[in-house]
C-alpha cells in the first residue's frame, strides 16, 4: 500500500512531537472560568425555512470576548419527552450549511445544533481586537500578543463548550444523551467539545484539523489548510529562531493535548493518504483518549469523502 505518512501499526503508537506548554491545564480552567462567567444571552428566532416534523431556529448567544456567536438549531416538532441531541461543527473557513443537511437528527426525534465558527463563513461575530498578521488565517490569529489567551482558537474551543451547556439546558434536551461530531475543522472541534464539556456522551470526529503542528511543518505539508503556519514564519521569523517559542504557544490549542479529557465514547475517521490533515498528527490526538474509540480506517482516501462513513455515524449518534 502506498505511504504518505507512517504505516498504520506505527501511528497507532505515534505520540506527537509538538510541545505542550508547562501550564496547559491550568490555561483552560481558567478559560473555562471565563467562559462561565459570561452571560450567554441566548436567543432564538424561528428561521424562514421550516418543516411539517422540525422547527428550525436561528440560536444566538454572547460569547467570550464579547462576540455575539451563531448556530442553527433543529428540533422535532411536537416531542414532549426530553430527547438526544447532537452538536456540529463544520471545515475550516466554512459555516454551518443547508438547513436540509440536518434533518436526519429531527427525523430520529433528536435536536441538533450546528455552530457558526465566530469570523468564517457563516453568521458569528469575530470581535478581533488582537496585533499581529491576521491576513491568513484563524491558527495564527493572536499569536503575537504576549497573552496566549488571545489566541483565536482559544476562543472557539470555548464556543463549542458553550454551545454544548446550552443545548443541554434545552427543556427538551436530555443532557444525558448529547453527541458531536464533524469534520476536519470540525473535527477537532468535535475534539476540543468534548474535551472541555466531559458531560459529552459520544463524539465522532473525522480526520481532525490542529493538531500536532510541528509535525505537519516537519513533514512540509504546511500547505492548504495549514498553510499560514508557514507564510508565518518566512514573514515574522525567516530564520526560525523563535520556533519553540511559536510551537509552544500553539501547543495551548493543539487538540492532542486536550484529548486526555474526553470521557465520550469515540467514532473516529482517517484516510491514510490524507495530506492535508496527515494521519500521524490525527493520531497524535487519537492515542490520547482513554475512552472507547473506535477506527474507521480508510487505506486509499485523503481528505475528501469516506464512503459510508456518514452511515456509520448516524448509526453510532442513533444510540444515544
Amino acid at each position: 500500500m502506498p505511504l504518505v505518512d507512517m504505516p498504520l501499526s506505527e501511528l497507532k503508537k505515534y505520540q506527537g512531537i509538538n510541545p505542550k506548554p508547562h501550564d496547559f491545564d491550568a490555561y483552560w480552567e481558567k478559560a473555562l472560568e471565563e467562559m462561565r462567567s459570561v452571560d450567554p444571552q441566548v436567543e432564538l428566532v424561528p428561521a424562514e425555512f421550516q418543516l411539517p416534523f422540525a422547527e428550525c431556529f436561528h440560536l444566538y448567544f454572547t460569547g467570550v470576548s464579547g462576540a455575539r456567536v451563531h448556530a442553527k438549531y433543529v428540533r422535532p416538532k411536537g416531542t414532549a419527552e426530553p430527547h438526544p441531541a447532537v452538536l456540529h461543527f463544520h471545515g475550516y473557513t466554512g459555516h454551518s450549511g443547508d438547513w436540509m443537511d440536518k434533518m436526519v437528527y429531527p427525523a430520529l426525534g433528536f435536536s441538533i445544533a450546528s455552530l457558526d465558527v465566530r469570523g468564517q463563513g457563516g453568521l458569528s461575530e469575530d470581535t478581533g481586537g488582537v496585533s499581529g498578521n491576521t491576513h491568513h488565517g484563524h491558527i495564527i490569529r493572536g499569536l503575537d500578543n504576549e497573552d496566549p489567551h488571545r489566541l483565536l482558537f482559544r476562543d472557539v474551543f470555548l464556543d463549542t463548550a458553550q454551545l454544548a451547556s446550552i443545548v443541554m439546558n434545552m427543556p427538551e434536551v436530555d443532557a444525558d444523551r448529547v453527541g458531536a461530531t464533524g469534520w476536519s475543522q470540525g473535527g477537532a472541534l468535535t475534539i476540543a467539545c468534548a474535551a472541555l464539556e466531559p458531560r459529552i456522551k459520544k463524539a465522532a470526529p473525522v480526520y481532525p484539523f490542529l493538531s500536532d503542528y510541528r509535525r505537519t511543518w516537519e513533514m512540509d505539508l504546511c500547505k492548504h489548510a495549514y498553510e499560514e503556519l508557514g507564510k508565518y514564519f518566512r514573514m515574522f521569523d525567516p530564520q526560525h529562531q523563535r520556533e519553540d517559542e511559536i510551537f509552544t504557544k500553539l501547543g495551548y490549542i493543539d487538540i492532542q493535548n486536550l484529548a486526555p479529557r474526553i470521557k465520550a465514547d469515540c467514532l473516529v475517521g482517517v484516510g491514510l493518504m490524507d495530506t492535508i490533515c496527515p494521519p500521524s498528527t490525527q493520531f497524535a490526538a487519537i492515542n490520547k483518549i482513554t475512552g472507547p474509540v473506535q477506527l474507521e480506517i480508510f487505506p486509499d482516501f485523503g481528505h475528501e469523502g469516506l464512503p459510508g462513513l456518514n452511515d456509520k455515524i448516524i448509526q453510532f449518534m442513533k444510540d444515544l
